[in-house]
């Protein structure tokens, strides 16, 4: 390849870089100018009518389900992109190389997007979910945590059961193994890219979900916990032991969950 070539690479990559790290670093402005830390607080690094007002939208399950919705969608962009970002990378570093001399750039932004509509359609679930939860008042309308035992016992106990499960540990191949699910499916072109991004979003949740509805324990918007949740995602997908800190992280939502219900 020339040097010409490898130019464009090199310029491609940095491009993704930063498009990538500009996305979660916006995504994470959000929660930070709108998430409570505690219940009962508006905490917020950018106080102001918006966010408090943002905060007592979320709060009320009357606020409509569209606010809820895109609350949900920016936490998954914030939560789950860092750890989905080397994937894409190394599909837009695979899709240059596979691209013609002379070629468009790779449709890095469509094989993204295949992810994100993924993510979003677990964040209507979870946005439905979150609204009848707060209207059945199992859900602080203060700290948009759980305000039953039996709640945020049956979700510990549920999300431990699953890490530990067959289903979990081959999603957590794939993502852990990226290279090999783009060598054994990749299709040139955008809708390739999208195809992709949605078979591969489709293993990111299935690896994941079950801690997503770990918010529902600590609080939607409680900052602490979703950064610890995101430390535990990138963690499984990306350190050398993923695999056993799964196993340990169930084992660990089951005891938890298990003191809560029977303690």
């Amino acid at each position: 390849m020339g040097r010409l070539a490898e130019g464009a690479l090199r310029r491609h990559r940095l491009v993704a870089i930063v498009a990538l790290s500009l996305l979660v670093l916006l995504a994470w402005a959000w929660l930070l100018a709108g998430a409570g830390m505690a219940a009962g607080t508006t905490f917020s690094l950018v106080p102001g009518p918006l966010s408090r007002g943002t905060m007592d939208a979320m709060a009320m399950p009357e606020a409509g389900g569209l606010l809820v919705f895109s609350m949900w969608l920016v936490m998954m962009v914030a939560m789950m992109l860092p750890s989905a970002a080397p994937t894409v990378l190394l599909y837009a570093r695979a899709a240059a190389h596979r691209a013609p001399p002379g070629a468009a750039p790779p449709p890095t932004a469509a094989f993204l997007l295949g992810y994100i509509v993924v993510w979003g359609a677990f964040s209507a679930v979870a946005a439905a979910l979150q609204l009848a939860l707060a209207s059945s008042g199992a859900l602080s309308m203060a700290s948009m945590g759980s305000a039953s035992r039996w709640l945020s016992g049956g979700v510990l106990v549920a999300a431990g059961l699953y890490q530990l499960t067959p289903l979990k540990r081959a999603c957590l191949d794939h993502c852990r193994s990226p290279a090999e699910f783009l060598a054994r499916h990749f299709r040139p072109g955008p809708l390739g890219a999208l195809r992709l991004g949605l078979i591969h979003g489709a293993y990111c949740l299935g690896c994941c979900w079950a801690l997503m509805l770990l918010l529902f324990v600590g609080g939607v918007m409680n900052l602490a916990w979703i950064a610890l949740l995101t430390l535990l995602v990138a963690a499984e997908k990306l350190l050398p032991g993923g695999r056993t800190i799964a196993v340990a992280g169930g084992a660990a939502m089951l005891a938890w969950g298990g003191v809560i219900l029977f303690g």
